[in-house]
């Protein structure tokens, strides 16, 4: 009988665990108490905060747990109805998003043709998107098609929303792009 190499990695592990976990049931071992001790050092002082997964359209609850103002942990929340306290893989590493040290933390530009990015004010950037966006409506812009039907419409423009968007914030967000005629709006959220 001829053994796969998968059909032996399969035996093995289970072997290995079983033995492994027997050794410790006989000696009495209980690992329990040290995991729930060491869970609550790395929490003990911070202050909790609620709140849903960056990501995916799912919107998991996630704690955050905060001490002196700086993030200390960030896992499942249980009491969430969505997840109950699960999460994947990218949600589970959300804590390396928020503490990263290379993580971007300013705005930077670069102009057109330059080979290097430079420092700029965030209300700059905001005054430079509205500027753009203006520019770019104004000159897209069509009120009426070459038959004469009434579109008020702009192709220039192309408006994408993130996962962690309510619905309410999607409405808002859908109105405030439609009420500046863009017809281009997509969400992740609606996944």
């Amino acid at each position: 009988m001829a053994v796969s190499r998968r059909q032996f990695l399969k035996v093995t592990g289970v072997t290995t665990a079983g033995t492994a976990m027997g050794a410790l049931a006989a000696l009495g071992a209980d690992l329990g108490p040290k995991v729930a001790r060491a869970q609550e050092l790395r929490i003990r002082n911070a202050k909790v905060y609620p709140t849903v997964c960056p990501y995916c359209a799912v919107g998991c609850g996630m704690l955050t747990h905060v001490v002196d103002g700086r993030i200390v942990n960030i896992e499942g929340n249980p009491e969430s109805p969505v997840n109950q306290g699960n999460l994947c893989p990218k949600g589970a590493a959300s804590y390396q998003l928020a503490v990263n040290p290379n993580r971007i933390s300013q705005v930077l530009y670069r102009a057109p043709g330059a080979t290097a990015w430079e420092p700029k004010p965030l209300d700059w950037a905001m005054d430079r998107i509205a500027e753009l966006f203006k520019k770019t409506r104004d000159e897209t812009f069509v009120e009426k098609t070459q038959d004469g039907k009434l579109v008020n419409h702009t192709l220039g423009i192309f408006s994408l929303g993130g996962a962690t968007m309510d619905n309410e914030w999607n409405y808002s967000h859908s109105k405030l792009m439609r009420s500046m005629g863009v017809v281009a709006i997509e969400n992740q959220a609606r996944i």
